[in-house]
């Protein structure tokens, strides 16, 4: 879309948290109209529609609108956003082997600044799917980059928590 629409719909954004839960009807009603400009076709319009559903508690409306999405080929960097926040919207409503099924590629795919992002969730479907050891060790490893020292040690523990499965203690 152009600059004016993007413009708009970041603006829209950063006013979620002036709408309040009473008013989150009201915020869906604004990025429906806004997507309502875009090409019929866009893969931004039910993006940007299931994440309004998804930020105001709506989980189980926000996942056809993401399936949607992937399916008219949205790119780029909101597609592993569409990745990530589906596979959260899954856990939520109790899907947690689909989203582990979607999101462990992405461990796999180029580096970016949502990295973490997929760590973090994938950790937590993890730990939902009873690998809690397993999505220790992500998110610990996804941590890890990010400390002043031990870098190193936590690393090498993280990946001790992913790969040794062969005792409770990893021993």
């Amino acid at each position: 879309m152009n600059e004016d629409w993007e413009h708009r719909i970041a603006t829209a954004w950063a006013a979620f948290d002036t709408y309040g839960e009473d008013r989150a009807e009201e915020f869906r009603a604004r990025i429906a109209e806004l997507t309502g400009e875009l090409p019929p076709d866009s893969p931004l319009a039910p993006f940007e529609r299931a994440c309004a559903y998804d930020s105001t508690g709506h989980s189980d409306r926000a996942v056809p609108l993401y399936r949607e999405a992937l399916e008219r080929g949205i790119s780029g960097y909101r597609r592993r956003r569409t990745v990530i926040q589906l596979a959260s919207s899954l856990r939520n409503i109790g899907h947690v082997d689909e989203a582990i099924a979607l999101l462990t590629p992405e461990l796999d795919a180029p580096s970016d600044e949502l990295d973490d992002a997929v760590r973090a969730t994938l950790a937590l479907c993890l730990a939902d799917a009873g690998r809690a050891r397993e999505g220790v060790g992500l998110a610990v490893g996804a941590l890890a980059r990010h400390l002043p020292r031990y870098q190193r040690s936590m690393a090498a523990y993280a990946r001790r928590l992913t790969t040794d499965r062969s005792s409770p203690s990893g021993a």
